[in-house]
């Protein structure tokens, strides 16, 4: 399956979100001012939010004028290039280490598939010939240490972990120096998602910066903010939240399969600069896929 059906796939529902709402509209003989309400309604109810679904038919008006275009089939065109303008901009490759491991700091809130990313990120890694370990860095919640040690067994990486309650700065500290003794090239640490005391969030993360910084420079090379794409807008509160906490790099949108909710991905990259680098597609291993503005657009407005 190609890139452009694995998302076409994995966004049916928020494609019908979009297009379910705008087929009807599109159909018509007329271009007015209808079918333009009705593409910011429907980009509404695809949880776009009202400051990009205001700009996107903007967009689309702007280019509809600008090309003469009198009758709505078109729009469809013209509304993935207002998409693919809205994502554009943003680097969504990896960013990896001169020399030595690389080293992924996964942050996000409980729940929204942080260990679940790692372990899928894990697989795609190894599948490419990379040695990865994983950092248990959750040691607050209950059962984290396990699911992420399950994960590694799955995808075929080590996990590096304390007892619960330890010192996560310590446990990426001990996966640092089993990434160097046993010349790993990745690794990927999981963090507690307690963002509802963003004061010890931020101490702890702080002190898991130090470590790293000190024992690998230029690391974490990315600071990966996994978002649940079921929760909509919730997912823009969350990254206003973790971007006051943190410097995050890039974020993984999961559950994209279960939620017409798929377009919070534009607000999210036109609103905040930053870039969505991963999105996960479905429940398989091998679901995760990185970012693709150009087929997400596709996916999103065409039928």
């Amino acid at each position: 399956m190609g890139l452009l059906d694995k998302f076409r796939k994995g966004l049916e529902k928020s494609r019908e979100a979009v297009w379910g709402r705008l087929a009807q509209a599109f159909s018509r003989q007329r271009l007015d001012d209808t079918v333009f309400d009705e593409m910011e309604e429907a980009l509404l109810a695809a949880d776009v939010g009202v400051e990009t679904s205001v700009w996107l038919v903007e967009q689309v008006r702007k280019k509809a004028r600008e090309q003469r275009i009198a009758t709505p089939e078109e729009l469809p065109a013209l509304l993935q290039q207002a998409m693919e303008e809205a994502l554009a901009g943003m680097d969504v490759t990896m960013r990896t280490a001169a020399a030595g491991p690389s080293l992924y700091l996964v942050v996000g809130v409980n729940g929204v598939g942080k260990t679940t990313t790692i372990g899928k990120l894990g697989h795609r890694l190894v599948q490419r010939g990379a040695r990865v370990i994983f950092a248990a860095g959750d040691t607050f919640r209950a059962a984290a240490i396990e699911q992420l040690q399950a994960w590694g067994k799955r995808a075929g990486c080590d996990v590096v972990h304390h007892s619960q309650g330890a010192d996560p700065a310590a446990v990426v500290y001990d996966a640092i120096a089993a990434a160097k003794a046993r010349r790993a090239d990745y690794i990927l640490c999981d963090t507690a998602g307690r963002l509802h005391n963003k004061a010890h969030l931020m101490a702890e993360l702080s002190k898991i910066h130090k470590v790293v910084s000190r024992e690998l420079p230029g690391a974490p090379h990315e600071v990966l903010l996994v978002l649940d794409g079921t929760t909509g807008q919730n997912a823009m509160l969350q990254t206003k939240a973790f971007k006051e906490v943190v410097q995050v790099t890039g974020i993984a949108v999961t559950k994209l399969d279960s939620t017409a909710k798929g377009g919070v991905i534009l607000p999210i990259v036109r609103e905040f600069r930053v870039p969505v680098k991963w999105v996960g597609l479905g429940e398989g291993i091998d679901d995760l896929e990185p970012f693709d503005p150009s087929s997400f657009a596709h996916a999103l407005c065409r039928s």
